[in-house]
């Protein structure tokens, strides 16, 4: 069965009632290992959860009335995000937000000092991208923009997860990659995400030692690293499962693609499957710095958020930037907005944050019901490119996600909430299954989480056979050798019938579908960045075409077009370009008149702010088949 993590975006900001200027540096409670020094539960007793949602309504409100701030009253503004700028400019001074701080240099005491003498203190340490993770009011926040060592100021934002017969394992060759004698021994994957359940699946095999070699929570005051979500037990058994539980119990053997890889279990989302920026930027600071000590060279990141300003600036993306530039492949979910017509882009433009940074391996879902993988098809809810601002080319591939079945936490939200999803053990002859043969140790789930664990996985195959690949050879090589003769066209519905009509083209596919056997087996080698390439809108012309995307410094180079072995078309194929060049499609773009309303938000500087896009649900069920009558099947 197939296991996807479902990405939900949410939009939020936090507000709180003005601080007494004792707040600050060093005040209130430190209850957890990152330094997040804020007040006492007793002063923030008064900030009830309905209080912040009206405070947010009345917000909204003041957002849509406002008018844009002057120059004059808030200096410096271009250092702010954009949600950032606009809070600024529509909400009392005293208004208390968490935001984050990336300086010139790495922060001293002195930037600390102004903070609290404005009343706000640090949530988080964040040196890995020279940032802090404050909560102060926004008068503090317009003093801070006139610091010369400030370099940006973003909203900490809210993440969310990004989330089946044993289908995946063979359609993306994991068995014949395995067959080969590599199972992912030696190499550590690091999974930021819900914490982790003591599944015996995670275990050495045949043993009771856990393959969980370490584990710290980075969610604000739990200091637990369980999985009180269920989520993050799920993509673990994706990425490096060893289906102990399942053999001889049960119809299938779930096993996962790297089964003896090291686990590092760095946990960001709370029991409902929410997390910040500033949990994500520091449980990445942490795979780092343990690098060494347990061999990560792969993190996975099934979660994710809106875009609200270029990746360039992004503090998120910063961060996966320096894991990248540390020698660690980062991989993360697309997103599940792909059904999202709301602002009439047939769900193009809604790849989420941190996926659109162009170093990182983007992933897609599929839905591999077929048996045939040439008839496999995009999942409807797999998020698609270009990236909003920046308009990088994502997804760079995509893996199976649809109704996959992997590890079960029990008592976790997700299982208690959704119990028809479990999988249940067999009798004998496997020809009945049921609650009648056993407690349920599997639990199935849908989305782009479920699929970016496999290609985590595939990586960390990789580098047990090769130790010296770069994270950009491995990028590289997984997309040459992915599978692209998929169909051209396709429909898809989701459970309530409605229908999703999607074709092949680069930003729906990437370079194709996952073959870890093939990526296994690729020995092309190079130099250079693996930059995920720019997508460029010609006016003129009205044609799309994709470029290199510009890097800075002059030591850097990009693999892709360098060489034979690296050309653009061997890399996505010669199926998305019109008459073999670089151009995406002609005059007649997929998703229709550059007069529409949806195509000025692509090729435009727009944003879709999280509230106008609404991922799938945790707990879906999943993409149904659309057969050759147009009948709406669900299995």
């Amino acid at each position: 069965m197939r296991s996807y993590t479902h990405m939900r975006k949410q939009t939020e900001f936090r507000t709180y009632p003005p601080l007494s200027s004792s707040a600050g540096w060093g005040a209130g409670r430190n209850d957890n290992k990152d330094g997040d020094q804020r007040p006492s539960e007793q002063e923030l007793a008064g900030y009830s959860r309905a209080g912040r949602i009206a405070t947010l309504l009345v917000a909204c409100l003041m957002l849509l009335a406002a008018p844009a701030a002057s120059a004059t009253s808030k200096p410096d503004l271009h250092k702010a995000s954009p949600p950032l700028q606009q809070l600024l400019a529509a909400l009392d001074p005293s208004t208390v937000v968490d935001v984050i701080v990336q300086y010139q240099v790495t922060p001293q005491q002195k930037h600390l000092d102004l903070v609290t003498s404005r009343g706000g203190w640090s949530k988080r340490h964040l040196g890995v991208i020279k940032a802090e993770a404050y909560t102060l009011p926004l008068s503090a926040v317009q003093d801070l923009l006139d610091d010369a060592d400030v370099a940006h100021v973003s909203l900490d934002h809210t993440v969310k997860l990004t989330s089946n017969f044993d289908a995946p394992r063979e359609i993306i060759n994991t068995d014949i990659a395995q067959s080969y004698g590599y199972d992912g021994t030696g190499v550590g994957i690091a999974i930021v995400d819900s914490g982790l359940y003591a599944h015996p699946d995670l275990n050495v095999f045949g043993a009771s030692n856990s393959r969980v070699v370490y584990s710290q929570s980075f969610v604000t005051g739990d200091s637990s690293t369980a999985d009180a979500y269920g989520h993050g037990t799920h993509v673990a058994g994706l990425a490096a499962g060893d289906a102990q539980s399942s053999q001889g119990k049960y119809k299938y053997e779930y096993t996962g693609v790297a089964p003896n890889a090291s686990i590092i279990n760095l946990r960001v989302l709370d029991a409902n499957g929410y997390g910040t920026d500033s949990a994500v930027i520091a449980a990445i600071s942490q795979a780092i710095a343990l690098k060494s000590k347990y061999n990560i060279r792969v993190l996975n990141l099934s979660l994710g958020r809106g875009i609200y300003e270029s990746y360039t600036v992004d503090p998120l993306c910063q961060a996966v930037e320096q894991a990248w530039n540390a020698g660690i492949v980062v991989v993360v979910a697309a997103g599940n907005n792909g059904r999202d017509n709301s602002m009439n882009t047939h769900g193009y433009g809604t790849i989420g944050a941190p996926g659109n940074d162009p170093y990182v391996i983007t992933v897609g879902a599929l839905d591999d019901s077929s048996s045939n993988r040439a008839n496999d098809a995009i999942a409807s809810y797999s998020s698609k490119g270009p990236t909003l601002i920046d308009h990088i080319v994502k997804p760079d591939l995509v893996a199976p996600g649809n109704k996959v079945v992997s590890l079960l936490a029990p008592g976790a939200t997700l299982v208690n909430g959704n119990p028809s999803l479990d999988v249940f053990p067999c009798n004998n002859s496997g020809t009945d299954c049921g609650a009648q043969y056993g407690s349920s140790k599997y639990f199935t789930l849908s989305g782009t989480s479920m699929a970016t664990p496999l290609v985590s996985g595939a990586a960390a195959l990789m580098l047990q056979k090769n130790p010296t690949l770069t994270p950009d050879l491995v990028k590289a090589r997984l997309m040459k050798s992915a599978y692209k003769n998929y169909q051209t066209y396709s429909s898809s519905a989701d459970y309530r019938g409605n229908v999703y009509n999607n074709q092949s083209d680069i930003f729906t596919y990437g370079a194709g579908y996952l073959d870890a056997a093939a990526a296994l087996n690729n020995s092309d080698t190079g130099s250079g960045l693996a930059l995920s390439p720019t997508a460029v809108y010609n006016p003129s012309t009205n044609t799309v075409t994709i470029t290199q995307t510009a890097v800075s410094g002059a030591s850097k180079s990009v693999l892709w077009g360098t060489s034979i072995l690296w050309g653009t078309s061997l890399v996505w194929g010669n199926n998305v370009f019109l008459s073999g060049s670089s151009i995406l499609w002609g005059s007649s773009v997929v998703w229709g008149s550059s007069t529409a309303s949806g195509f000025s938000i692509l090729w435009g500087s727009s944003i879709l702010w999280g509230t106008t896009m609404q991922g799938m649900s945790a707990g879906d069920p999943g993409d149904c088949t659309v057969t050759s009558t147009a009948a709406v099947t669900c299995q």
